[in-house]
């Protein structure tokens, strides 16, 4: 990635030592857990992490971690991939933002199926929550995914036609798109709001052994992050509405980056 700023400017490093913060809080609360399970049999399990409610060390474990993840995203979105877009404008920066959470809960699926894994096969001591958990974590990695293709423009687009419209036909094409999904974000928030305020307000749970409140937060998580990407798309439409015309070809979807990367891995 790009090392110079994109954003944050002088706030780059309070941003990156609040993050090593949290996350060293995080840390060395996690140890205490695992000595605590080690040690006493009324240890904290993972049925309670999802329950903070009267237990200090919980509540601060996810506090810590939350806050790890949010600066984080933050402090590397401060920073553009080789292939990736310049961000233009506030919504950009928020969907860069959600775009590096997404990759970070990424990680955080791998670790945890990592875990279900020995847990299973060389313990024999498979959890109750490790299933749940990644389906929770892969719902809010789909959404922001959604969000980040339309601000990086890597949605699905017919370029063949595209690109043969004249400039004020594409753009008639762009102004058409948009109130197509401003249409279904009308209808889906209006469909959909009830629903998921009484799920959210009632933090509707999954009804397992580890029942995580997945229905009460994906659902207005949906809500919310197609409201997100509609706002981006019409960023989008501004941003580009003064912009020369592109032309598209297969070679643009080859990352030469990458493969130099590869190529170098080969040599050495």
């Amino acid at each position: 990635m790009n090392a110079e700023s994109l954003w944050l400017g002088r706030m780059r490093k309070p941003v990156r030592l609040a993050f090593l913060a949290f996350a060293g809080a995080a840390v060395l609360l996690y140890a205490w857990l695992v000595a605590n399970a080690l040690l006493f049999e009324d240890a904290i399990s993972m049925f309670d992490m999802i329950r903070p409610k009267g237990r200090f060390v919980v509540f601060a474990m996810l506090i810590s971690l939350a806050g790890a993840i949010l600066l984080a995203s933050i402090y590397f979105s401060d920073t553009r991939g080789a292939i990736e877009q310049e961000p233009d404008g506030l919504f950009d920066i928020i969907s860069l933002v959600t775009s590096r959470l997404s990759m970070i809960m990424v990680a955080f699926i791998v670790l945890v199926m990592l875990y279900e894994v020995v847990s299973r096969y060389v313990f024999a001591r498979p959890t109750l929550w490790a299933n749940e958990l990644s389906l929770w974590i892969a719902g809010f990695v789909f959404l922001f995914a959604g969000q980040y293709a339309m601000q990086q423009r890597s949605h699905i687009r017919i370029y063949v036609i595209y690109d043969m419209m004249p400039r004020w036909m594409q753009k008639t094409a762009d102004v058409v798109s948009l109130i197509l999904l401003l249409f279904f974000t009308f209808a889906l928030v209006w469909g959909g709001y009830s629903d998921a305020m009484r799920r959210m307000l009632r933090l509707e749970t999954f009804g397992t052994a580890w029942d995580p409140p997945i229905p009460g937060t994906l659902k207005p998580a949906i809500l919310i992050i197609i409201l997100l990407v509609t706002i981006q798309a019409v960023s989008n439409l501004i941003a580009d509405w003064n912009k020369a015309p592109e032309h598209h070809s297969p070679a643009d979807e080859i990352d030469e980056t990458e493969i130099d990367k590869i190529r170098q891995t080969l040599g050495s």
